[in-house]
This record gives structure tokens, C-alpha cells and sequence, in this order.
């Protein structure tokens, strides 16, 4: 080891004590090294409304503003630590029995961007396209789009603010100017100064309070797990949303969608999402089935995602870093077993990862493996069971899921057991959808569900009754479980912090916090144990 090695080790050494000293000193907020806490539940607020409508299409926050072939809905999204991807829609969709798509090609997609307000000084093209929602039913509506561009600009430094513009110039038809900062590169003492967790939004008012609340804790990056814009409760004549599907349309010939919601989560996204770049999963909710059987049709069209930059070439899962972490975006909804492809790309991606430069490792999906709300109780188990051993070995550190629509953490546990080197996993389908939020908890009395409950809509049925603990031979606790943490039932939002190699402040704000100074729903801090869990990984691995 030559001495700038030697020298550069010291120092991350001496900071990562110095900063772990202070968060120390900080008593009042626990760390994991405290736990495993003893199973805590905050009951609903009944003085609170368990949902909200929908917004309607002509809400200020939704309707189109942008004209003729000027740019909306623009957004961002991390291509690598040095370049980003730029996306936008123009041209006017259409709706109704006969819908002719636009040409992508008489809009030309170009980005102009640089280190100084109006001194745009690079340029970037791209490529565009549009979609189709067709349904061979008589009596829907079909959907065209407008036409998404997408640019991928190159050649960004790390941590420098960018002022970009985006459309066609020779219209001419330019956005007006927008900016962004881009991420560190990957190192262990550079970190993304907040990370905002949101799954399951909507376009509920609370929905609205949620993204307020976010635009306040002035994210570097957003990270959705699933469940965009709800579109799919919904007919396609439009009308009103219903929170039950089912319950509401249950003569409908397909679960139908009203695209139209897509263009309003859009531009209702678009303060946020075109300066700080948004990382999208798939969920139930943008399955959206039509003609011939083609599913996910809006998610994989309108947002882009680093699939080739990551290997994965799939806009399912794929990975990205975002400085000294490295974050893993698996898809729930297409095959996620061992001999699959998805499996072997997330083998090689996490046998890829160099913990010396990248020391975290996040995981999101958009079901969670343990929950023990009586909603969504152990629908993927069988993803569990096919890919948890992978993500243990290699000592994934945090994992976050939607799905659920209530707030959960867990203590670290592998395999329903308690255990120093498993995950925290973190449960946030808490952002407002119009589905209403959920309360029922499964170890409660007249809670537990039946074996034929929560069947999921991708993959098999695992269900398993409890094999060792307090809850042997048994399907549910008969109290919250031992790896339960925290739960709580209230809309909001999560925001990592990553301090160092080491500590990550999770902080979970409640949506009726949002007035308050310095409030929260639940805050702790992470702490990785490298000493104690990277070398058993290895003998593990070996």
C-alpha cells in the first residue's frame, strides 16, 4: 500500500469516528445497535380521514398548461454518476373509440444545458416515441399519447448545479430553464445530501400533502416504489375513481384504466421530478392489461431508467449508484425466480459491487417480504423464499417496499429470525392513493387472513405457517411480531440521510406533520456493522 492509500484510508477512518462520536452524543434518536426494540404500534388517528378522493382532471395541478409542441411533464432521472437522463411529453394525447398516434418524428428531442443560467454551452438528442392503451371491448375508450422524448445528457461533473432546457429548438418550442445538481461519485465519505422514499401516491389531496411535504425536506433524489398515478381504478370514460375496483365496476370486461391520469400525475410530479431526478419501480397498479395481452405499456414508455447502463437491459430492475451507495431496483411482477434472468443479473450486479467505494447497499420492490398488516399478508412470499438467501449474502443493509398502504420498519432479521446482519426492512406504501390507508393488523383478533386471501397478481402462492419462534405451527402472530418494530397507520413520506460508512439517519414524516418544526413519525439511525457481517458474507460466498 503506497502512501496515498495509506494516508486517504486514515482519514475516512478518523472522519467516520469523529462523525460517529457526534451522532453518539445525539442520544435522544436510537440506532439499530440498540435493537432489536420491542414491538411498538401507533394506532390510527381517528380524528383523521382514512383517504380522499381523486383530483380532478382540471385541477390547477393537473391540467395542461403547455401548447402546441411545447414541453411538459419533464422529469429526471440518474443514467450514471455522470450523466442523466431527460424526459418530457409534448403534443396533445387523444381518447376515444378511434385514436391515430402522433408521429415521433415531427418533434425532435434536444436538451441544452450548462454550468450558468442562460449559457447553455452542450447539447444533447435524443430519441421519442409514443403508446397505445387499445382494448377490444365495445363500449371503451382507447388512448394514444403524446410524444414522450427522452435525452440522455453526458460529460456532467459530480456535484455541480446544471440549468438545462429541453424541447425542439427549431420550431421553435424550448422549455423554460430548469436546473439540478448532480450526485457525488461513488465514494465512502460522499453521499446524496437526502433521499426521499415515497410508494403508492395517487392523486389524492393527500397525495398533494405528501409531495408538499417532500418539496420541504428539498430531496437530492426520489426513490418510488411502485404505484404511480392509480390510473387503473378507474374506467376508461374517465369519470370518478373508486377506492374498490371490484367493488365498484364489477362488470368491467378488463381491469380498464383512464390514461388521461398519467398526463396529470405528470405534471402534478413536475416541480419536483425536473430538478430532482426520480428512480421508478413497477407496481401492481401500472400492470394496466390491454389488446393481445401486453401489460406495463405506460411505466415502460414514460420513464426512463438505467437498464443498459446496469446490465439489466430490463426497465423491470435494474441498479444505479448515487455516491458511496449502491441501489438495486427489483421487479416483483416478472420472474424473480433462481434459474431466471433476473436472478442471475442481480447475482452478477451484487457480485459487482465494491464495498469500498459504494459501502451501502439498498434494495427496493414494490411488495414488501415482512408485513404484518392483514393487507397484502404474505403475497410474495414466494419471492421471499427465491431470492432473500441472495440479498442476505451479500449483507444488503436496508430494503424498501410499498404496497402496503400504512407505514412499517422492522428489526434486522433473515428468514422471520432475528438477526445483526439481516436488513432493515422498511415499509412506505403510505403516500395517499385513492385505495385509503390500511389498519387492520393480521395478529389482531378477526385479522388473520385466509389461506385464498392475498393472492398476488404476478407469481405463485407460498403461503407457510410459521415453522419455529413464538408463532410455530401457526399462520399469524397472536401479537405483533418479534421483527415488527414500529407500525403505524397515516399517510407520509421517508428521507434517508447517509452521514458515512456507517450511520444513515431514516426519518419517516406523517403527513399531518407537515406544519409541525422539526416533527416525525419515527426516526433512527442505521448503522452498518462491517467488522461483524462483511467477512461471514465472505465465508459464506465462498
Amino acid at each position: 500500500m503506497n502512501r496515498l492509500k495509506l494516508w486517504l484510508l486514515i482519514n475516512t477512518l478518523f472522519i467516520t469516528i469523529i462523525t460517529t462520536q457526534k451522532l453518539l452524543a445525539q442520544n435522544q434518536i436510537p440506532t439499530t445497535l440498540d435493537g432489536p426494540f420491542k414491538p411498538v404500534t401507533r394506532r390510527f388517528d381517528p380524528s383523521l380521514r382514512r383517504g380522499s378522493d381523486d383530483l380532478p382532471m382540471n385541477h390547477p395541478r393537473l391540467k395542461k398548461n403547455a401548447t402546441s409542441n411545447f414541453p411538459e411533464q419533464i422529469s429526471l432521472a440518474i443514467s450514471s454518476p455522470t450523466s442523466m437522463w431527460v424526459s418530457w411529453v409534448t403534443g396533445e394525447a387523444q381518447i376515444g373509440s378511434d385514436v391515430i398516434p402522433l408521429d415521433p418524428a415531427s418533434v425532435a428531442s434536444e436538451v441544452w444545458y450548462g454550468k450558468e443560467s442562460g449559457k447553455y454551452v452542450s447539447r444533447g438528442k435524443g430519441n421519442s416515441t409514443v403508446y397505445t392503451q387499445l382494448y377490444p371491448f365495445e363500449g371503451l375508450s382507447n388512448y394514444t399519447s403524446g410524444i414522450i422524448h427522452h435525452v440522455r445528457i453526458d460529460g456532467l461533473e459530480p456535484g455541480t448545479k446544471y440549468f438545462y432546457k429541453c424541447g425542439d429548438s427549431s420550431i421553435p418550442a424550448m422549455s423554460e430553464e430548469h436546473v439540478f445538481e448532480t450526485l457525488p461519485l461513488p465514494s465512502p465519505n460522499a453521499y446524496p445530501h437526502r433521499i426521499a422514499i415515497i410508494g403508492d401516491l395517487g392523486l389524492t389531496s393527500n397525495s398533494s400533502t405528501t409531495i408538499d411535504h417532500v418539496i420541504v425536506n428539498d430531496p437530492s433524489m426520489i426513490l418510488m416504489v411502485g404505484d404511480l398515478t392509480y390510473a387503473n381504478q378507474y374506467l376508461t370514460t374517465g369519470e370518478k375513481g373508486a377506492p374498490c375496483y371490484s367493488c365498484a365496476f364489477p362488470d368491467a370486461p378488463i381491469r380498464e384504466t383512464y390514461q388521461p391520469r398519467w398526463d396529470g400525475w405528470g405534471r402534478f410530479m413536475e416541480p419536483l421530478i425536473s430538478s430532482s431526478p426520480m428512480m421508478v419501480i413497477e407496481g401492481n397498479h401500472e400492470i394496466e392489461p390491454q389488446v393481445s395481452g401486453i401489460t406495463f405499456k405506460s411505466y415502460l414508455t414514460r420513464y426512463a431508467v438505467p437498464s443498459e447502463e446496469s446490465g439489466s437491459n430490463s426497465n423491470f430492475y435494474y441498479s444505479f449508484d448515487a455516491g458511496g451507495i449502491h441501489f438495486v431496483m427489483l421487479g416483483a411482477y416478472v420472474d424473480y425466480n433462481s434459474t431466471g434472468a433476473q436472478y442471475s443479473w442481480l447475482k452478477q450486479d451484487l457480485n459487482q459491487v465494491d464495498r469500498a467505494k459504494t459501502p451501502w447497499l439498498v434494495a427496493a420492490w414494490h411488495p414488501p417480504w415482512y408485513n404484518s398488516y392483514s393487507s397484502h399478508y404474505q403475497e410474495f412470499e414466494c419471492m421471499r423464499q427465491e431470492m432473500e438467501a441472495l440479498l442476505y449474502q451479500y449483507r444488503v443493509d436496508i430494503v424498501f417496499s410499498g404496497h402496503v398502504h400504512a407505514y412499517e420498519r422492522m428489526n434486522r432479521v433473515y428468514n422471520y429470525t432475528l438477526d445483526p446482519c439481516g436488513p432493515v426492512y422498511i415499509t412506505v406504501g403510505d403516500g395517499g392513493n385513492i385505495e385509503k390507508v390500511d389498519v387492520d393488523h393480521a395478529d389482531e383478533p378477526g385479522n388473520c387472513p385466509s389461506a385464498g386471501d392475498n393472492i398476488p397478481e404476478f407469481g405463485g402462492v407460498c403461503h407457510i405457517n410459521f415453522s419455529s419462534g413464538p408463532a410455530e405451527g401457526k399462520f399469524c402472530w397472536d401479537k405483533q411480531p418479534e421483527w415488527s418494530a414500529f407500525r403505524e397507520s397515516s399517510f407520509g413520506h421517508g428521507i434517508l440521510e447517509v452521514v458515512n460508512s456507517t450511520y444513515a439517519l431514516w426519518t419517516w414524516h406523517r403527513n399531518q406533520d407537515i406544519y409541525k418544526d422539526d416533527s416525525h413519525g419515527d426516526q433512527i439511525y442505521v448503522v452498518r456493522q462491517p467488522e461483524l457481517c462483511i467477512s461471514s458474507t465472505l465465508e459464506v460466498i465462498s
